[in-house]
């Protein structure tokens, strides 16, 4: 059994360093993912990509789902990893995974259940709808292999463990990478399934990660236990773990239902704006990806150093990190603004399509390290269990900020007037969710300070 890393003590700087790249090679995994999946299916055809695209907004909401769930676990057993005993923390994780497993049953019947009525609602017909049922109808059967990796995951972060669950989401990318081609196409003597051989691919890969996460929760770390103790410790620990997965979930799924809001404004531009958004947002994706695997880290650090009342230590790692994201956003909008027109002219050759991209990265470019704060903000709120905060924010920026000031802008300035909405929305969210982070872990420092001199 490996000892977990203790957080609460050592280099700040190192620390987040070495827990940080693991996770930007496992988000690497998650993209390469969804990137293969897509190129394949679409060499079947037209009808069969419009059947991926419809299953997309499905699919995010049950990652969002999954991703909140392990975000409440991370933060739970992050917060009791060090001063807990070990069989309490085994508890923790066994619950979280029980959870997900009642989670998974509604999700599957009532998936399954509902394929043709959900998707014909969501506008697919014909053939299309066809191949959308083929496709759901497996990927659906392997949600268990989405959750359970996801909560396991989040365990072993939680641990102060990034290396083994960023490398086990980098090989479930690779693998099936390497499975699709097989079964969407029939190579080497395997069946050609078409856009189901894309779901079994989906479901091999995800199940080894689950393979491989139940392997290491069981045996080499010995994190999970089958003595789920008393009804109400398990009834508390879901309390928690809902209490961060909650809000936690609504605000991973704010943003693509914003994107989509964004994306009908500028629909009204003609195709080239769209096209253009849609490959802007993408590079945005890539160059944010850093600071992404940054704000996970921060979600144990902070439970950690919250165990131990180290607030200082909490400060300064926000500090650190804030610092690091307004670098990497200078950097990035440096290069975008020399290589911008370039980078855009990989997607496409359409001219036009070209000028808004690069118009987008002149204008909220100058933002990304803004739109980081707000990364590390709304994690560390997360870490701090405090996820209402964390959800406000999302919403300031997205809803408050970015949608009416995208509309009025794209009526009175045209595009770019959507882009400088953009600007506006990422300084403004990240200056003022770093201001009130700052405030309210002073706060909980003073308070912890005056209970301990009246208990003295």
């Amino acid at each position: 059994m490996r000892r977990q890393k203790d957080l609460t003590e050592g280099n700040i700087k190192q620390q987040l360093t070495s827990l940080t790249w693991p996770m930007l090679l496992g988000m690497m995994g998650i993209v390469v993912f969804n990137l293969v999946d897509t190129y394949f299916v679409g060499q079947l055809g037209v009808h069969e990509l419009a059947a991926m695209s419809f299953t997309f907004p499905v699919v995010m909401l049950l990652n969002s789902l999954s991703l909140g769930i392990g975000i409440g676990t991370s933060s739970l057993i992050s917060r009791h990893i060090i001063k807990a005993e070990r069989e309490v923390v085994k508890r923790m994780g066994s619950h979280a995974l029980l959870l997900g497993f009642i989670v998974v049953t509604l999700v599957v019947v009532a998936g399954l259940l509902t394929i043709r009525p959900v998707f014909a609602a969501m506008g697919a017909e014909g053939e299309i709808l066809g191949f959308v049922e083929d496709y759901m109808s497996i990927w659906y059967l392997g949600v268990p292999f989405v959750l359970f990796p996801m909560i396991g995951n989040n365990i072993l972060r939680a641990t102060g463990d990034t290396f083994t669950p960023g490398m086990i989401m980098l090989a479930s990318g690779v693998f099936n990478a390497v499975l699709d081609p097989l079964f969407i196409f029939g190579y080497a003597s395997f069946p050609e399934m078409g856009i189901k051989g894309a779901a079994v691919a989906t479901v091999i890969a995800r199940s080894s990660s689950f393979a491989i996460i139940a392997w290491v929760l069981t045996r080499k770390v010995q994190l999970v236990t089958r003595h789920l103790g008393r009804m109400r410790e398990m009834l508390s620990t879901w309390r928690s773990i809902i209490h961060i997965a909650g809000p936690a979930t609504l605000t991973m799924l704010i943003i693509p239902v914003s994107v989509g809001v964004i994306t009908k404004i500028l629909a009204g531009f003609g195709k080239e704006a769209v096209a253009a958004f849609g490959v802007a947002t993408r590079v945005e994706m890539f160059a944010l990806m850093v600071v992404m695997a940054l704000g996970s880290v921060l979600v144990i650090y902070a439970g950690q150093n919250l165990s131990k009342h180290k607030y200082q230590r909490i400060i300064d790692a926000v500090r650190l990190s804030a610092r690091f994201s307004m670098l990497w956003g200078g950097v990035v909008f440096i290069l975008l603004f020399f290589f911008g027109a370039f980078v855009a002219g990989l997607f496409t050759d359409d001219a036009a399509v070209v000028e808004i991209t690069h118009t987008y990265f002149l204008i909220v470019a100058m933002s990304y390290g803004f739109q980081g704060l707000v990364v590390m903000s709304t994690s560390t709120f997360n870490g701090l269990n405090r996820p209402y905060p964390s959800a406000a924010f999302s919403v300031l920026r997205m809803v408050v900020l970015y949608l009416p000031l995208a509309w009025i802008g794209s009526r009175v300035f045209g595009i770019s007037g959507v882009f400088w909405a953009a600007f506006i929305a990422n300084v403004i969210a990240g200056a003022f969710s770093l201001l009130y982070l700052f405030r309210m872990i002073r706060e909980m420092q003073t308070k912890m300070q005056l209970d301990a001199e009246v208990e003295g």
